[in-house]
Parts: structure tokens; sequence; C-alpha cells
């Protein structure tokens, strides 16, 4: 507490030496326009006054001052005008420092009084001392003081603000202090005024760390100026680009292809690499790398790293370098050993895996290609993913090998015996044989007898009976599935086989079972458009066409209704019966009707029979026998009437 009084006690006494110090320098400054005005007034006094005694001013005091004449206060105030600077507000002037205190810079620029300056817009400035020359700005002749204000601030800020706009329309470099860093960039000072640099203005290459740039006075281009809202855009990328632009030119105009140069990993991308050439960029592609094969450059270069290259092919217009690294050591095929040829077996690694088959790598650089084909002797082809992987070491046999292109073919079935050797001992025709199912198709079955054997089951050889219209109504892959040898073509290396040859042909059978006109109970198992398809006894269908499948009562068939059914179509080679349940009903009616046709012409016949043995006894008759007759024919009439009410 004691310190905290006598540190104020120390300050008041420093402020009031300060005062002091103004009070003795404010009234030297009297003394001196007294001084002045004491010599002005002598010079009046020396001047001879002659006035009317009748046009006495008795404004005028005992020393002789009063009111002077137009052409007298012209003159004076001419004087006093020339003793000081015409100074306009809103204009720059220059002023002398006069004195400095803790607080504000007092200047004299000429003018009837002196200005002050706050000291804190000079601390830029710290080695100012009296009697230095500033730029000041005129805020107001007169405050309500009568105090001339002055800034200095307002003076460097607009004096900046034409800099940089001269900047801009000359397209001239300014310098800047980066003050410090904000969000998306840097905040850069030029001569009071707050300029933003973006960051990707900052450097050609991408800047990880802004910080590193805070506290440097750097070069800058102005690149946009907003007058409205006072914002400045610079740009330091622009001088780079610039410089690089000129190093460019020089530098493609002195490469050759297959110069080799040093360079820098600028960038690394998935499809190649920038390298740094020392002022402009080359592209080193990724397929010119390495002789083998590498997933992303990573594997084989960093960033900042040192290589040399070399260059590949170059265009002066657009200022591209194609580089290359591989091509400075020798090609894999060069060194490859002679004593390879066709037949030899090789190992290595597969690097690549496609739709059509892997690449092999055999040395880094020597790659031969293993076509799905190659891979196993089985004729169902497959997917190379199936036996193969990326990284997976195989051994394989060179099919044909091109030392000039370069190119090299592999098998690894080779490596294996050829199951089709000697087949028809194995798998003579008519056989029976067990196989798994592999895949499946519209028109049959692939199944596989053994590694490498394959076999077609027609999709007409699976059921006797049946109809199918796809196989996997039949089986499933995987399952393992019965088969007969039908035919064996060991040159194309094909195999037909079957199914349904397992068992007796049935339709032998089922040819005297279902005849023609012959009627068999059915189950509606599937309803369609055209027709129904029926399940007859002895596992066979028939089709009922829609028409046909009309019952006596006007109804049609629905699923999973049981009737009867006349076979009207039977074909053997075609597995085809065609069945209907109307004609069951139709023909019973066409039965009855005929039946009753033949009734009415067998009694239509008797009574004209009886009629004829009338007439002929009627010759014979007597009279009597005439009332026998006319009953007769009255009973006839009876019974011929009766008959059609009956009906």
């Amino acid at each position: 507490m004691a310190k905290k009084q006598e540190a104020e006690k120390e300050l008041a006494a420093k402020k009031a030496e300060l005062q002091d110090a103004e009070d003795t320098l404010v009234k030297e400054k009297e003394d001196i326009e007294s001084e002045a005005d004491s010599k002005f007034i002598d010079e009046i006094k020396s001047t001879t006054w002659s006035t009317p005694d009748n046009d006495f001013d008795w404004d005028r005091d005992e020393k002789g001052f009063g009111n002077y004449s137009d052409e007298e206060r012209t003159k004076l105030e001419n004087l006093y005008a020339g003793t000081f600077n015409s100074v306009n507000k809103g204009e720059i002037v220059q002023g002398t420092v006069v004195s400095i205190n803790n607080k504000d810079v007092v200047l004299n620029i000429g003018f009837k009084s002196d200005g002050l300056v706050s000291l804190s817009e000079f601390r830029d400035t710290p080695d100012l001392k009296v009697g230095d020359v500033v730029d000041v700005f005129v805020e107001s002749q007169e405050d309500a003081n009568g105090q001339l204000v002055l800034s200095r601030k307002r003076a460097k800020t607009q004096k900046s603000w034409e800099e940089i706009n001269e900047a801009l329309e000359n397209d001239t470099i300014i310098d800047g202090f980066v003050k410090s860093r904000t969000k998306g960039g840097l905040i850069v000072d030029i001569k009071g005024v707050e300029a933003f640099l973006p960051g990707s203005q900052i450097d050609i290459k991408p800047i990880r760390d802004y910080d590193i740039y805070v506290g440097k006075t750097m070069e800058f281009k102005v690149v946009k100026i907003n007058h409205e809202f006072k914002n400045v855009v610079v740009s330091h990328k622009v001088l780079i680009e610039d410089d690089l632009e000129n190093q460019k030119t020089e530098i493609v105009s002195k490469l050759e292809k297959g110069q080799v140069l040093e360079g820098t990993v600028k960038n690394i991308t998935d499809f190649g690499v920038f390298i740094d050439l020392g002022g402009v960029d080359g592209l080193l592609h990724i397929t010119d790398i390495s002789w083998g094969r590498i997933e992303h450059p990573k594997e084989v270069l960093q960033l900042d790293q040192t290589v040399n290259v070399v260059v590949l092919d170059f265009d002066d217009e657009k200022k591209r370098i194609a580089l290359g690294l591989k091509q400075l050591t020798e090609h894999p095929w060069e060194s490859l050993d002679t004593s390879l040829e066709v037949g030899s077996k090789v190992k290595g690694k597969i690097v690549t895996v496609a739709d059509y088959g892997a690449f092999l790598e055999i040395t880094p650089g020597v790659e031969g290609l293993i076509h799905v084909s190659e891979m196993s002797w089985s004729q169902n082809l497959r997917s190379p993913q199936e036996f193969l992987k990326v990284g997976d070491e195989v051994e394989a046999q060179i099919l044909t090998l091109d030392r000039d292109e370069r190119k090299m073919s592999l098998g690894i079935k080779q490596l294996t015996p050829d199951p089709w050797k000697n087949i028809a001992e194995r798998y003579p025709i008519g056989s029976k044989q067990k196989a798994v199912v592999k895949n499946m198709t519209n028109f049959g079955v692939f199944v596989e007898l053994e590694e490498g054997i394959d076999g077609l089951v027609h999709i007409s050889d699976l059921s006797w009976s049946k109809k199918i219209n796809h196989p996997n109504e039949f089986t499933k892959v995987g399952e393992e599935l019965e088969v007969v040898v039908l035919e064996l073509d060991e040159e194309n290396r094909k195999l037909s086989l079957g199914h349904k040859q397992l068992e007796e042909n049935p339709w032998d059978t089922f040819e005297t079972i279902f005849t023609l006109d012959s009627i068999h109970q059915g189950t509606v198992i599937k309803v369609g458009e055209k027709g129904n398809i029926v399940s007859l006894p002895y596992g066979v269908e028939g089709f009922c066409p829609a028409k046909h499948s009309v019952k006596e009562d006007g109804s049609v068939l629905k699923l999973d209704e049981t009737a009867d059914f006349k076979i009207i179509e039977f074909n053997k080679d075609n597995k085809r019966v065609v069945i209907s349940h109307s004609r069951i009903w139709e023909d019973q009616r066409a039965e009855a009707r005929m039946e009753e046709f033949n009734n009415r012409k067998k009694e239509a016949k008797a009574a004209s029979s009886a009629v004829r043995k009338v007439k002929d006894s009627v010759e014979k008759s007597t009279l009597g026998d005439l009332d026998v007759l006319a009953q007769l024919k009255e009973q006839l009439e009876d019974e011929e009437s009766a008959k059609k009410a009956k009906k």
C-alpha cells in the first residue's frame, strides 16, 4: 500500500513538472506574440493621423486607436494573414514537431495555432524527435476549445489508400506486414490499411501452417478493392507465378528428350507424382515409376524426396513435361534368364486379377498372363477370382514366350495330368455315373464328374414325364445327380449326359394307358389364360385347353379342383397329352339325344307297321270288323296324342 502511494505521489510530481513546462512554453509564446504586437503598434503610432474636428471619432482611445478605414483594415488583414499558412479542413499538410510529452505531440503547421496529435499515432516511429517533419490530416481548424485538430493516422490511411489504388491500377508491387492469422488466410498491414491475404494466394504450393508467415514483411500485389466497404485483397502467389513463368520459359527452352534432371517430389496423386524441377513442374506417371506393378506412387516415393528423372516428352506451348523414373534402369526383360523357354516352369506372385485372367509377376517388370481357360481343365468357364487372388504365390508353365514383344502367356492346369486322356475307358457310353451340379442355364444343367471333366444334361433329358420349364425346378447347384453317358466327343472335349435314361421310357406304357377317348381322373395344378395343367395318374401331366375346362353348369375348373378328363390327343414323341373335361358331358348329352331319337324312330316304325297290317285286313273284314277297326284307330290316335303331350 505504501509503495502504491509513493508511486502515485511520484506520478503527480511528474505531471506537475510537465504542467510547469507547458505553462513556460505558453508564456514564452505569448511574450513573442506580445513583442510582435508592440512593434506593429509602434509602426501604427508613427503614422500621422489627421481628423477634422467636426468628424472626431469618439470611439478612439487615448492612445489613438479606433476604427480603421477599409483600406487600412485590408492592409492590416493582409499583414496578419501573411504571418501563417492557409489551411483547409480535410487536406493533408506537413507539420514540424515542436515538442513531445508522454501524451501528445505538438506540431506547427504554420497556422495561427499549433495542433496536438496523440502520441499513440506515432507508435511506428519510436525515434520521433523535435524538428521532425510529418504529414498530418486537418480534421478541423477549430474545435469547441479553439484548438486545431490534426490526425496522423488519417493522413497515413488516406495516403495508403492512394498508394494501394495506384498499385492496383499500375499492377505494381507493394510491401505489407503480416499482422495475424484469420479464418481462411492472413491479415496484412499495408501502411496502416488492413488487407486480406487468402490462404490460396500465399504460395503456389498448399500451405499447411499459416502461422509461419505471421510477423513477416512480404511483397504483394493488390488484386481487388471494395471501395464501399474499404476492403482490400492482396496476393503473394501471383509474384511467385510470374517468377515461375519466367523460369519455366527458360527451363523448357533448354529441355531435351532423354535429359536427366534432379527434382523434388512436390505432390503425390493416385495417377502419378508431380516433380519440381526448380521452377517448373513435371508429371511422373505411375506407369513410369517402376518396371513392376505398383498400386500407388506412395509405395516408391515420398513428399519432398529428391530424385533423378529423365525427360520423356515436353510441350513448349503448354509447358507440360512428361518424366520417367524406371527408364533410368535397364528393362527387366533384358536381364531375363535366357534358359527360359516354352514348357519351362516358373514361380511368381499374382499382382492383378481381371475378368479374363490373372497376371503373374516372375520378377519385377516381367509378367505373364494366365488366361482363365488355362487355370483349370474344366470346360465350365468360371471367374478367375475362384482360382486366384492378388498376393498368391503360384507355379505355372510357359505356354508362349516373345522376348521382342515382351509378352508371355502361362498356364496352371498344364502342371496336372489331362483328365480327358483315356476318358472313353473311364466313362464309356451308357455307363451310369455320379456328378455334382455346378451351373444351370435355360437349356440344361452343367455337372462335374471329376476335376476337369464336365458334362451337360439337356433339360429334355431330366425327366420322362414332367414338363420342366427351368432346371432349377428339378435340381439345385451343389446337389449330387446320377447321370448316364449318352455321347462322348473326346476331340472337342464334350460330354452329353442324361438323367431320365436311368429309367425305362414310361411313355411306351403310357401309350397303352392313356388311349384316345379314355377317361381318367386328374387335378388342376396350374391355371393359365390358354388352358390348365392337370396332374394325371402315374405322374403324367396333361394340358386342358380353356374351352375344354368348362363344366356342365357353365362354370370353369379352378386350381386344385379334381374332375374327370377324356384323352383327346396323345403324342409319345413330344410327350404331349391333351385332355378335355367338357367333352365328357357333351358326349353324354349327345348320346342321350341319339338314344331318344332312336326310340322315337322305333315307335314311329312300329305304328306304321300296325297301320299297314290294318289296311291289309280291311279288305277281308266284315262290317262288324269295321267297328273293331274304328276302335283300334281311335286307340292309336289317343296314344299318339298322349306321346305328344308328354314331349
